[in-house]
């Protein structure tokens, strides 16, 4: 696999964590630097993570892995999506930062990472230098989730409550494409 390859292959593999990231950004509205870099880090972190599961993975159990996986991120995006939507329907909406904790990130990055593991599956047929290729996984989805977070605030700070119902809505479609695109593809 080519540097161009690999670095084309780490935008691609960030996307769901950027767009994930700009739906916590509409919600949290005002996020501070260390939710931001929390949130960034930790989408980052589980990019880098799991192509180097999938790879161990693909000299064991590739098969049974690869089928759960699609239906394990689904159900965490849309249960984080869902009461995403039903809290841009509660009454008391006073306008305080929501707390972002590495236990309420957790989900959400392991749901958006779970198909790189499959990616890493790929590096064990490929004979991918592992640590490079995982390391600039991880950094350009860092960098492009930070980004995103600060991207959705200034928009979430404008729509209220609608950012929160957004945001929602985001993360359940993005379970159903991941779900979608295995059963169909």
């Amino acid at each position: 696999m080519s540097a161009v390859e690999l670095v084309v292959l780490a935008f691609a593999l960030a996307m769901d964590a950027v767009a994930v990231s700009l739906a916590e950004g509409l919600r949290l509205r005002r996020p501070t630097w260390r939710a931001a870099v929390l949130m960034a880090f930790m989408f980052g972190l589980f990019q880098a993570l799991m192509p180097v599961i999938g790879w161990v993975l693909a000299f064991w159990a590739a098969d049974a892995v690869s089928e759960a996986t699609p239906w394990i991120a689904f159900v965490l995006l849309a249960v984080i999506g869902g009461k995403m939507v039903k809290e841009s329907f509660d009454e008391d909406d006073d306008h305080t930062t929501p707390t972002v904790t590495v236990r309420s990130v957790l989900p959400l990055a392991i749901a958006t990472s779970i198909d790189a593991a499959a990616v890493g599956v790929t590096f064990g047929v490929l004979e991918v230098d592992v640590a490079p290729a995982v390391t600039l996984i991880g950094v350009v989805t860092f960098v492009l989730s930070l980004g995103a977070v600060f991207a959705g605030a200034r928009v979430g700070e404008k729509l209220g409550r609608w950012a929160t119902l957004t945001g929602g809505v985001i993360l359940i479609v993005i379970g159903l494409r991941i779900l979608l695109s295995h059963l169909l593809g």
